[in-house]
């Protein structure tokens, strides 16, 4: 059965990334790496239930215009339990300083939600468990 093994998200803050994930979200990291050739480092962060984010960074990194509708990847979601647990953490998550761009609320589909705009402007959605 093929199965997701990891996401993984450019950053030009690799420690401020980290920090989010690993204080705010829960995250267990590991040491980390780094290509002295090519200037890449990365840490693969590792969540509850097994899923894994690699955040990386290297020199020359291009910029994007964030309020620009694009191809590739959207969001990385996260639930950290029922409703009470994403209105917590979404309130928590403003309470540090992160924009909360939506929610919590019951979208079109029917799943409870919230989205944050987190490290570097990357959407982080909390989604309820069951929704």
């Amino acid at each position: 059965m093929l199965r997701i093994h990891h996401t993984a998200l450019y950053v030009r803050d690799l420690e401020g990334a980290r920090d989010f994930f690993v204080r705010l979200l829960g995250a267990r990291s590991n040491a980390g790496y780094h290509n002295l050739r090519t200037g890449l480092r990365t840490y693969f962060l590792t969540f509850g239930d097994g899923g894994q984010l690699e955040i990386m960074t290297r020199p020359g990194l291009a910029e994007q215009d964030p309020s620009l509708p694009r191809t590739g990847y959207a969001h990385v979601a996260f639930s950290p339990g029922g409703r009470e647990a994403v209105d917590a953490l979404t309130r928590t998550l403003q309470e540090v300083g992160y924009a909360v761009l939506s929610g919590p609320r019951v979208t079109g589909d029917g799943c409870y939600e919230s989205c944050i705009a987190g490290p570097e402007g990357c959407l982080v959605e909390l989604v309820a468990d069951g929704e």
